[in-house]
């Protein structure tokens, strides 16, 4: 092998090739199970394959660790990772565990973990990079340090109180929120809530928009009034409905009471709608101007760091006032459109004359046929009075057309979900949705 001793957390999103350097996927995590009087033996990595499926990869099969990446013979088992009864995940269960020394020196928090190879294949737990509370008798060289498994016990996690998730969370900060959402529905229940207590209120909001409905609940039925609030003000307002329409209606009233009065009001809106309306599916957050906005003010909109692309991929344009309900729509420009003219032209004279906005009570699936047949990822949705109240997406239609679980088995049914999605175009039927939505490697 290249490498002899190698820090588990540096292993996070390493790639991982075949002998003939094609990439197979990347490593999510290190396996251990603990043994009596010895360290924790290595027994293989967790490695996400396209597809977003987890599979074991025996630490047998891995030739090579180092720069970077991770060499193995090729053989791969593509079966769905289960953690079995004894086995442990070093990035999603050890980093956070207290240990104390066994010279009573007192505790420390496990920051990261060394791995070490004894012998061709057999790896173990060598060393733990350890770090003490604020307060605690510091060590000779500062408050963190290294020490060896042999020194230190692993201390119970009192009841009640929450193992640490912080350099969990650090050691996927670059993970996108899809990528995330994945990687905590992969943990044991209890660390998933103590990760998401823990996770900023904009990071969490963002993760819960790419979960499941009953893993959403679950998550946000977890934390305390006020923070579930300040989590919902910074989801989409359709995801926040969503979400709310799937909590008791006491608790949802609560917490739309807690959210931001502007919040609020837009979640309240939606779901005055059918679900299986524009009205239902629609987003309240598209970049609205006056029909004298330039193209430079409108592309300097659609710059915006937070922007979702389907939101940037046009501008709509109405009379006063700019917040839903506007006043009357007066069309979309589309951003390809204002980059083909001068800076100082006025988005008014750009308007797609050719695209009709639909009503909020326009069915999910004229909505998917329209964006289908004109190539289109966004479509105006207006009121009784042609007012602007929202815009339905692309990634709208397709959370809502894909089955219930997609998210958690992306890999799985491919074939019959996209028949299934022609013909619900074809037919004008819609499912009835979910939610508001109505050593060898085998193991």
């Amino acid at each position: 092998m290249s490498a002899t001793r190698v820090f588990v957390a540096r292993l996070a999103g390493c790639a991982v090739f075949d002998p003939a350097g094609d990439r197979v996927g990347k490593v999510r995590d290190v396996l251990v199970v603990y043994r009596r009087t010895e360290a924790p033996r290595v027994v293989g990595l967790i490695v996400e394959v396209p597809g977003k499926r987890r599979v074991f990869l025996s630490i047998g099969r891995v030739t090579s660790i180092g720069g970077g990446q991770i060499i193995t013979t090729g053989l791969i088992n593509l079966r769905r990772f289960e953690q079995r009864g004894g086995e442990v995940r070093v990035i999603a269960e050890m980093l956070g565990r207290k240990v104390v020394f066994n010279d009573g020196s007192g505790e420390a928090t496990i920051e990261d973990v060394a791995i070490e190879e004894h012998d061709p294949g057999e790896w173990e737990v060598e060393q733990l990079f350890v770090r003490r509370p604020k307060g605690a008798t510091p060590f000779s060289k500062g408050q963190s340090a290294y020490v060896t498994w042999r020194e230190v016990r692993e201390q119970a996690t009192p009841a009640g109180e929450a193992q640490s998730a912080e350099q969990l969370i650090a050691t996927y900060s670059d993970l996108k929120p899809a990528d995330l959402a994945n990687t905590l529905l992969d943990l044991p229940a209890q660390r998933r809530q103590e990760v998401a207590e823990e996770l900023p209120d904009d990071r969490l909001a963002d993760v819960l928009e790419e979960m499941p409905e009953a893993d959403q609940v679950e998550i946000i039925a977890g934390l305390g009034d006020d923070r579930a609030a300040d989590v919902l003000d910074h989801m989409q307002p359709d995801d926040a409905a969503d979400l709310i329409a799937q909590l008791p209606e006491e608790r949802g009233e609560h917490l739309l009471e807690l959210m931001e009065p502007e919040e609020a009001d837009d979640v309240r809106m939606l779901l005055t709608y059918a679900p299986e309306s524009a009205g239902g599916l629609m987003t309240t957050e598209p970049i609205i101007v006056s029909a004298d906005a330039t193209v430079a003010e409108g592309l300097a909109l659609i710059r915006r760091h937070d922007l979702p692309p389907a939101l940037g991929a046009a501008v709509c344009v109405t009379l006063p006032p700019y917040e839903p309900p506007t006043g009357r729509f007066l069309g979309i420009v589309h951003f390809q459109r204002m980059l083909r003219y001068p800076p100082h032209e006025r988005l008014g004279s750009l308007l797609d004359q050719g695209l009709e906005p639909v009503t909020a009570d326009t069915s999910a699936a004229e909505v998917a046929r329209m964006l289908a047949s004109y190539n289109l990822v966004s479509v105006p949705v207006v009121d009784e009075k042609h007012r602007l109240v929202g815009v339905v997406t692309i990634d709208d239609i397709l959370d809502y057309l894909l089955p219930d679980d997609w998210r958690s088995h992306p890999e799985d049914g491919e074939v019959t979900r996209r028949a299934a999605a022609r013909a619900q175009l074809t037919t004008g039927s819609i499912p009835i949705p979910h939610g508001r939505r109505a050593g060898d490697g085998t193991r």
